[in-house]
């Protein structure tokens, strides 16, 4: 069952772009810090480049059935049994990945902010509005991200221009210091946050886009835009905190915001500034619960998703207590299992359905002439009636 819903290139654009930020700007500048230090910025370039081959090759998988959802096409390259385990594997990565931002944002607001508050209570709080999201639909989430996508942007022009006095350009010195293998394995980090975790968006491009080939483009424009973003951003931490100070920060964005002083009249905006975290991890986190729930109802072929999204909500807010007892158990999982799931979800399938769609090539063909054949004598018979 696919939605009635549409959405048009430019609204899927923007959520290309909040996804892909996500929660990129909360943790990869720490992560990069820590595994090649000042050369951090130039290991995002690099990601966001390969990221960009990966991008590509959901636009063609997403292209074979421009009417089908990435659950539906698994079903239709790979057959029914074999199509459903894969997509199940994909939905419970979709759902873990929304309970691990729920994490994200209830750790995050609980050590800057609300430090007396049960996590609990933040992540339900947040899960309310994911799920009132989700419920409406994607043409509701789409219109949405046009009014946040402003806000967005002014408050990140706004931490660019007033850290730029905080700079200094010895932070990023000497260039090059580690190895292309170790640059190389670092970039997997930002491949999977912004790219290959992008998979989820085949459950919107191309069946509820409009037109198919603006969001083939946008998917594109989305990513690399979101990707620059990254790059700013990590260049900053380096530059303002450098790479041990970038390094040692859980949050690194935030305490970039934090070191904002202009004149010793502007600073301490940190809190204004976190609404551009809020909002990031809000957009990618209805991402992977919207196709989570929509995935869950093909693979069982029922009627409606909505029913689904309230007790799904519960479960993911208990998830996202559970799943991980700290920090440093979070960190570890993704940079282990966490980067294994992503990769054998958003790489191994999408690889395994190109090797299987050219092997069944002419069959596919003929059931989908087959298949639009009857849909036309079906639309006939009910105009006779």
């Amino acid at each position: 069952m696919i939605p009635n819903e549409k959405i048009n290139a430019y609204q899927f654009l923007l959520l290309v772009i909040l996804f892909s930020i996500g929660t990129s700007i909360l943790i990869i500048p720490s992560i990069l810090a820590g595994e090649v230090k000042q050369d951090a910025w130039i290991v995002a370039i690099l990601g966001t480049l390969i990221g960009l081959l990966i991008i590509w090759l959901y636009c063609i998988i997403g292209q074979w059935f421009p009417q089908l959802t990435f659950v539906q096409i698994n079903e239709k390259i790979l057959g029914k049994w074999v199509g459903k385990l894969t997509s199940l594997v994909f939905v419970i990565m979709s759902f873990i990945y929304a309970a691990t931002l729920l994490f994200y944002s209830g750790t995050f607001l609980n050590i800057h902010f609300m430090p007396d508050t049960p996590m609990a209570a933040l992540n339900i709080l947040m899960t309310i509005i994911i799920v009132m999201g989700v419920y409406l639909g994607i043409e509701t989430i789409a219109r949405s991200a046009e009014v946040f996508i402003l806000v967005f942007i002014v408050l990140f022009f706004i931490l660019i221009v007033f850290i730029i006095p905080e700079i200094k350009l010895e932070n990023i010195q000497p260039i090059f210091e580690s190895n292309p293998k170790k640059i190389f394995k670092s970039s997997l980090s930002v491949i999977e946050v912004t790219s290959i975790n992008a998979i989820v968006l085949l459950m919107i491009f191309p069946a509820f886009i409009n037109d198919i080939k603006k969001g083939k483009k946008f998917f594109f424009i989305g990513n690399l835009i979101g990707g620059i973003m990254i790059i700013i951003l990590t260049l900053l931490c380096i530059l303002v905190l450098g790479a041990y100070g970038t390094a040692e920060e859980i949050f690194p964005g935030y305490e970039l915001a934090k070191r904002i002083n202009v004149g010793d009249f502007i600073q301490r905006i940190e809190s204004l500034m976190s609404i551009l975290w809020i909002i990031a991890l809000y957009f990618k986190t209805t991402a992977y619960f919207y196709a989570s729930v929509l995935g869950i109802t093909q693979i069982f072929n029922l009627k409606n998703y909505r029913p689904l999204t309230m007790p799904l909500g519960g479960v993911v807010v208990v998830l996202s207590l559970v799943l991980y007892p700290n920090v440093v158990y979070q960190k570890t999982w993704n940079e282990t299992i966490g980067l294994l799931l992503s990769f054998s979800v958003g790489l191994f399938i999408p690889l395994l359905l190109v090797v299987v769609y050219f092997i069944r090539k002419k069959q596919l063909k003929k059931e989908s002439e087959g298949s639009e054949v009857q849909e036309t004598e079906n639309e006939e018979n009910f105009l006779e009636k």
